[in-house]
């Protein structure tokens, strides 16, 4: 496909789409922005999604199809409101969504829903994963078949409140000189259903060992964690959220350490930017959203696609975020 982006969905606003290859198709599970009506504030209160869609297309130029509301929040007993971003993994026939929302207390959990095609509908289970919190889950399959989670997201997403390892409702970030908080990561349960361990932390290095900070505002994580493995190396992408990059690190584990690499994406326009990476057919992908079609509204985003290139040293190109289609 040609170097510039390609907006996927012009008829509903789409956002954060996360990409994977079932049944030979690439599927795209992004979440559904609408126009609740609410100011916009740092919460993330003007994000009140409700429903999921899922997409599919044959290959990275053809026709979008759009398989309908897959999940709504109608139909999920725990959950009051804020669908955020979800994430679809697959095991042994069967597809298993993961996504945020917040509980009658206003807390994030992160559900599972249930369904035996990619598009769904999916059906969800009656309560969150135990010790679940936050936003932002993304699954990867390693080369061995273990699945991972990845989730987290402060500010509006909460991250911050688990500073201490157990839910303080205190939104107060580290100090500017302490190590950044971050994403978190855990094997996922046979089953898919739970955690299978106690989640840790995904620790991003500097080129001299040393942890990223809190004032490190270009480079430390805020939002939208995906992992994909290239050459046999694993790449931690994500969100620098108030500054609008997207950067990788990479390392040796799932669970890292990773060290800091450099930048996938610039500024896009729009608050910032959510993301996936994706193989098809020997060529590599970025999923990413930005809101061009709405005029610049922060909570009406689009999907889009971008070709994405590695160097022959395994780092990536980085993108205008701002090119044009």
């Amino acid at each position: 496909m040609s170097k510039k982006p390609r907006h996927l969905i012009k008829t509903i606003y789409t956002a954060d789409p996360r990409a994977h290859v079932y049944n030979g198709k690439i599927y795209v599970f992004p979440s559904h922005d609408i126009d609740a009506g609410i100011p916009e504030d740092d919460t993330g209160a003007h994000f009140d999604m409700r429903d999921y869609h899922v997409y599919s297309m044959d290959d990275p130029e053809g026709d979008v199809i759009d398989h309908g509301v897959a999940l709504d929040i109608k139909d999920v007993p725990w959950a009051k409101r804020q669908m955020w971003s979800n994430d679809v993994a697959h095991k042994d026939g069967t597809y298993y969504m993961y996504f945020p929302a917040k509980d009658d207390k206003d807390i994030f959990r992160i559900g599972v829903a249930i369904s035996d095609k990619p598009e769904g509908p999916y059906k969800a289970r009656p309560k969150p994963m135990n010790g679940s919190f936050s936003i932002d889950p993304s699954t990867f399959r390693d080369d061995d078949g273990t699945h991972y989670i990845y989730f987290g997201g402060i500010w509006g997403g909460q991250l911050q409140r688990y500073k201490t390892g157990r839910y303080e409702d205190n939104d107060a970030l580290r100090g500017p000189e302490e190590p950044a908080l971050c994403a978190k990561v855990a094997r996922l349960s046979d089953d898919m259903l739970e955690f299978a361990e106690q989640p840790r932390d995904v620790v991003i290095l500097d080129a001299y060992g040393n942890p990223l900070k809190t004032k490190d505002e270009n480079r430390r994580f805020f939002e939208a964690a995906w992992m994909h493995k290239y050459n046999g190396k694993y790449y931690f992408s994500y969100s620098t959220g108030n500054t609008h990059l997207l950067c990788y690190a990479t390392g040796d584990s799932p669970y890292g350490p990773f060290i800091y690499q450099g930048v996938v994406m610039t500024p896009v326009v729009g608050w910032t930017t959510h993301h996936s990476i994706l193989e098809f057919k020997g060529k590599w992908y970025l999923f990413h959203h930005d809101s061009k079609l709405s005029g610049g509204k922060t909570w009406l985003r689009s999907m889009k696609i971008v070709e994405l290139n590695y160097r022959q040293d395994g780092s990536i190109e980085t993108i205008d975020g701002n090119a044009d289609e």
